[in-house]
């Protein structure tokens, strides 16, 4: 059984670095054709349940759903977007993938979408939806924006609502960054619920993804500088190969998923800054099979933990914590 998962992550990694070599990138790459090598092991998490396919998006608007998050300000309520290729919607999902309505991000550019956050206001309880423009396939941007706007409020007048007749977000605001030693590619974008603090893990096929940090006090007029604050690997071939994650509300806890699988860790009970969660070694949580998994993220109850996939009707899956 080892030999044969040893085999199929050779053949993984094989694959990918044919296609990488013929297009300069990842941006073809796909778990399609390539089934969950990551098995239950001694590195599996038993803290939830087996994973259920508990809907499925049902809006043909909705292809590549890249990034999904829990709505801290509409109750039940789910968003995701689609990856690059589309304009600059996003839309509110029930837990059943039933679309609530397509909102038009008002001055937002959709060049490579990957990942969306979420970070409500303690003070004024508003809701503010991180949207992460942070796809680099090819390595040719060194500017790189994620666009905060506030959340709109859904509501069944929204439900008739598309891509041809969408609802309009508050205007984006845009937080230019670059990285402070070479240009990357990612998918992985979190804010930090307390802090506000923002974080992005890079998508690499050879070596750990490195953990880079934006701090509350970043600028909305000039390009911000990310600073590295840790190297950051799972327990899975390649290892540095992540698509999506999400921290949880209580800021204790997060999880990270590739293709084929989530991995979580938690902070340490006497950790006094949050930056001390990279030190820890995650566990693999399984999410069942998925097309291409790029998106996981946490109840608001923190209860459970959800994901999509890319392509068409992707299944909604939730794993429940015991």
């Amino acid at each position: 059984m080892l030999l044969k998962t040893i085999i199929k992550n050779l053949a993984f990694v094989i694959s990918l670095a044919f296609f990488c070599l013929i297009f300069s990138g990842c941006s073809a790459v796909s778990s399609s054709d390539v089934k969950n090598n990551n098995k239950p092991n001694e590195k599996t998490s038993f803290n939830y349940q087996k994973p259920q396919i508990v809907g499925q998006i049902k809006s043909d608007e909705i292809t590549e759903s890249s990034g999904i998050v829990a709505s801290r300000c509409n109750q039940n309520v789910l968003w995701t977007h689609n990856d690059s290729g589309d304009s600059a919607f996003i839309f509110a999902l029930n837990g059943k993938g039933e679309k609530l309505g397509t909102w038009k991000v008002s001055g937002a550019k959709n060049k490579d979408w990957e990942d969306i956050a979420e970070f409500q206001d303690k003070q004024t309880r508003k809701c503010f939806l991180f949207i992460g423009d942070i796809g680099n396939n090819k390595r040719l941007r060194s500017e790189m924006t994620i666009y905060r706007v506030a959340e709109p409020q859904v509501s069944d007048e929204n439900k008739n609502s598309s891509v041809k007749n969408p609802n309009q977000t508050e205007n984006a605001q845009a937080i230019k960054f670059e990285y402070p030693d070479m240009r990357h590619d990612a998918e992985t974008l979190m804010v930090h619920p307390e802090t506000g603090d923002i974080y992005i893990l890079t998508k690499r096929l050879s070596g750990a993804s490195g953990v880079y940090k934006l701090a509350a006090n970043y600028s909305l007029e000039k390009t911000n500088s990310l600073e590295k604050i840790a190297d950051f690997s799972v327990p899975a071939v390649p290892n540095g190969f992540l698509t999506g994650g999400d921290i949880a509300p209580d800021g204790k806890r997060v999880i990270i998923c590739d293709y084929f699988s989530a991995y979580e860790i938690v902070l340490h009970g006497n950790a006094k800054n949050f930056d001390e969660i990279w030190k820890q070694k995650p566990a693999i949580i399984e999410l069942g099979e998925r097309e291409q998994g790029e998106a996981v993220g946490y109840s608001t109850d923190e209860k459970t933990l959800f994901a999509t996939s890319e392509g068409k009707n992707s299944p909604i899956i939730e794993a429940e914590r015991k």
